[in-house]
């Protein structure tokens, strides 16, 4: 059952390219199910999420987050009335448009774009993706995906001014997303909350101790496991200990969540939309809790020196993959060159490259730029 404050499908403002209702499926599957079958959400499984190649098959990448997230959402949106399918398909796409090697690769396919007066941000290229790159269908180009989940691609974690992007004034900017889009962001945060402390705990980047004591409240669920446990080993002791801890967040997103919507009186998702602020959120406690453990990951973690060199590769191989391109426009791909008849070559540059899997790109830059990486010396010589 649907609470009032959800999105109908029956309401949905339609897709761009009408087309006739499927038989046994509605639209809000039809675009969960377009997503997974997209050629952009395949590439995910390549793309770094922490770590970027030679570490361990079982750390996460882009597509194992992506599924992670899409389980969380889908358990949140059931206990607060929501649309599932909506959720589900807006968790399976929310991170389409991120490039090869993270958080790196943007910071840095960002910076070649800016030497150009222009930008990157990962999700406006992701409704690039969906509504112009995947070519699946002969009535039309990209995915043709209802407003509402366009909708969601750009406004679940971050609210965008109408005045610096007109282009995008279709999607309501001046109004809040609905409460299905909004749970996106911390569905996303938790997700990558326990998995980078379970892929940093297991890649001995950051030991328990470390944990222990930077992360607010795991030192409590670790000494429960120890006196449930006492036997068993510290790795089983810490997944119980991370096992309820990302509970916590789940268990306070929702209640918390509860008791924003009852606060507000919203009866309907416009009065989400008028609403100033998110009403899904964490409460205070917890969002600091929250917010502790975030400073630590990027403290021990990601800006650990280990992971230097391999961030450098990243942003290094896209500087002089961009460089090369805008040199030699016509070393790009025919489809691409067609493209830059019509728009810029920076943005086609930075499209083609933000598409690119970690192994494509490496490829490329062998083949264009020729130069040895520091991660791939490091890794031979660790090797030997």
């Amino acid at each position: 059952m649907l609470a009032d404050y959800a999105v109908r499908v029956e309401q949905s403002r339609g897709r761009r390219y009408p087309e006739p209702p499927h038989p046994y499926r509605n639209d809000f599957q039809r675009d969960r199910d377009r997503v997974v079958h997209s050629r952009a959400f395949r590439r995910l499984e390549a793309k770094t999420q922490v770590f970027t190649r030679g570490y361990s098959d079982h750390f996460r990448n882009r597509l194992t987050h992506t599924l992670e997230v899409a389980q969380i959402a889908r358990t949140v949106a059931v206990q607060l009335g929501l649309n599932e399918d909506l959720v589900e398909a807006l968790a399976l796409v929310h991170d389409v448009g991120h490039p090869p090697f993270g958080h790196a690769g943007e910071k840095a396919l960002d910076a070649a774009m800016r030497d150009h007066g222009l930008s990157f941000d990962h999700n406006l290229h992701a409704l690039r993706i969906v509504e112009d790159f995947e070519l699946r269908y002969a009535a039309f180009r990209g995915l043709n995906l209802t407003f509402e989940v366009r909708e969601g691609i750009i406004k679940h974690s971050h609210d965008y001014d109408a005045r610096e992007f007109p282009e995008l004034s279709e999607y309501l900017l001046d109004s809040k997303p609905p409460l299905e889009a909004q749970l996106i962001d911390l569905a996303d945060e938790i997700a990558y909350t326990a998995a980078d402390l379970d892929d940093g705990f297991e890649s001995h980047l950051i030991d328990l101790e470390e944990i222990r004591q930077g992360v607010s409240g795991f030192d409590k669920f670790y000494e429960e496991a120890e006196k449930k446990w006492p036997d068993a080993i510290d790795k089983l002791k810490f997944n119980e200990a991370l096992k309820r801890l990302l509970n916590g967040f789940v268990t306070d997103l929702i209640e918390n969540t509860k008791a924003n919507v009852n606060a507000a009186k919203v009866n309907g998702v416009e009065d989400v939309r008028k609403w100033p602020i998110r009403l899904v959120s964490f409460s205070p406690a917890v969002e600091e809790q929250r917010r502790r453990a975030k400073s630590f990951l990027y403290e021990k973690l990601y800006y650990s020196p280990v992971l230097d060199a391999d961030k450098r590769d990243g942003e290094r191989v896209i500087k002089d993959l961009f460089e090369f391109w805008m040199t030699t426009p016509e070393s790009l791909p025919a489809s691409y060159q067609e493209k830059a008849e019509d728009e810029s070559l920076p943005r086609v540059i930075c499209d083609y490259i933000a598409g690119m899997t970690n192994t494509y790109i490496f490829d490329q830059h062998q083949k264009y730029c020729g130069r040895a990486l520091t991660a791939e010396k490091a890794g031979s010589a660790e090797k030997k």
